[in-house]
């Protein structure tokens, strides 16, 4: 892949006005501009998107950039386009786009004037396109968000699993770099397993944020937690933040309560036309808004750096999923706040959206749902928590911003009730669920159900507990 002779700091403040590389960027970029297959870690806000986005200027032809989200690529390509002099410097190719604006794009492509075309994985589906980009001249090709293509990331796509093959088909031998900014080691594995990457570069930034404190409160009435809330965000009135919520309904009905509460907010999920998230969207980067209340199909790859906060009302699938949503506090370094209501009932509901789903995808759904809770329950470090997930030591025993770390909590002996539980649980034979084990050992019981007579006995302490 040859390359315009011109020094990588010139190249970055012609393009981009910056006068040095954070962290990894220079060593990455180098590697990608040698034509090395490149795998990049690096956590949000750490300047991922240039790790690819200088190459793909510096180099003759285009770079083809993958990427899940029809917003995403319309954001990331309105901010090339506002550091560039030219609007045809990058595109994105979608089911969006009229035919006339193909059209336009496939003749900026043609014409070389394109340095960068975002597409979707299901438009390296069609056929007449891979036949298309065969006649072009590719630099390199981009898997951006590439958990996408791991079962055990947390925003799986099976499209994804079909990349390489598609790839392939426009030609074997471009260089790939697949970037993401959460990727346990099993994810990890998974990405250069599947995206066939050919001895990779691998660059792992650290996944602390030190930046942001950690906290997890517990959730008991709708209405208090809803209190809880807008007491939060009027203490921080001004500040922009993002509350996630588990479904539609909830961002609704909570987006309404803050409005009619004073606060600027408004509902974003995937039930809404296309015009009205694009305004939304805008109405928070802009803000027009302080705060959004959405499910998770907002905030990828959104470029807000001064995020203050990031409440989620109901419990995380995953740690994957919390870290990458509360990611997107505090990208400009300055304070974010990352508050989680927890309940053992948003854990259920969970676990009921699973119930239909094949037997390994809700084995594997469980296993992450049991992370989430392990973390939300534990009264370690939260940030120590994270980053062991992630495969990251953290030798200090006190980071100072988590609740655990700035009141911890009382410790209390508990064998002889571990003991009383199991024996219950062994009592009736490991047939029934937690609640039913819980409510008879606290005498909930109904009187009448064949097991209270013994659970009884058991925690009358006669059994020598």
């Amino acid at each position: 892949m040859a390359v315009a002779k011109v020094s990588l700091l010139d190249a970055l403040h012609e393009h981009f006005g910056f006068d040095s590389f954070k962290g990894n960027q220079e060593k990455i970029i180098k590697s990608i501009l040698s034509g090395k297959d490149t795998f990049v870690i690096m956590p949000t806000g750490g300047g991922k998107s240039l790790c690819y986005q200088l190459p793909a200027l510096m180099s003759p032809g285009v770079a083809l950039i993958v990427s899940p989200l029809i917003a995403l690529m319309k954001n990331q390509v309105d901010l090339v386009r506002s550091y560039s002099s030219k609007d045809n410097v990058a595109h994105f190719l979608n089911s969006t786009l009229t035919k006339a604006q193909i059209k336009k794009v496939r003749t900026d492509l043609q014409s070389g004037k394109t340095k960068m075309l975002y597409v979707a994985p299901e438009t390296l589906t069609k056929q007449e396109n891979i036949d298309f980009f065969r006649e072009l001249e590719i630099s390199f090709i981009a898997v951006d968000e590439a958990h996408c293509i791991s079962e055990w990331g947390h925003d799986f796509r099976p499209e994804y699993r079909r990349l390489k093959e598609m790839i392939d088909m426009i030609s074997a031998d471009l260089p790939i770099i697949a970037l993401t900014a959460t990727a346990t080691p099993k994810v990890q594995s998974d990405i250069v397993k599947n995206l066939e990457l050919r001895t990779p570069e691998v660059f792992i930034s650290s996944f602390n944020r030190p930046n942001l404190y950690y906290e997890i409160r517990p959730k008991r009435k709708k209405e208090q937690t809803i209190k809880e809330i807008v007491k939060f965000i009027h203490l921080h009135k001004g500040k922009s933040g993002i509350i996630y919520t588990l479904n539609r309904k909830t961002t609704e009905e909570l987006a309404d309560m803050l409005v009619a509460n004073g606060i600027k907010a408004v509902a974003y999920h995937a039930g809404l036309d296309a015009t009205t998230r694009a305004q939304r969207q805008d109405m928070f980067l802009l803000e027009d808004v302080e705060v959004i209340v959405a499910t998770i199909a907002f905030g990828m790859g959104i470029d807000k750096p001064d995020v203050r906060f990031v409440i989620h009302y109901n419990i995380p699938k995953s740690l994957e999923n919390y870290y990458q949503e509360t990611g997107r506090a505090g990208r400009d370094g300055l304070e974010g706040n990352c508050i989680c209501f927890y309940s053992y009932q948003d854990v259920q509901k969970l676990e009921h959206l699973m119930r239909d789903k094949p037997l390994s995808e809700r084995e594997m759904g469980a296993q992450l749902i049991n992370e989430t809770v392990a973390y939300a329950e534990s009264a370690v470090c939260r940030r120590k928590v994270i980053l062991h997930y992630f495969g990251e030591k953290y030798e200090t025993e006190d980071c100072g911003k988590c609740d655990n770390c700035r009141n911890p909590k009382e410790k209390i002996e508990v064998k002889n009730r571990v003991v009383i539980a199991l024996k219950a649980i062994s009592a009736l034979e490991e047939r029934f669920g937690s609640d039913y084990v819980v409510n008879i050992i606290t005498g909930k019981s109904n009187p009448r159900s064949p097991h209270s007579a013994t659970i009884s006995w058991m925690c009358s302490g006669k059994e020598g507990v």
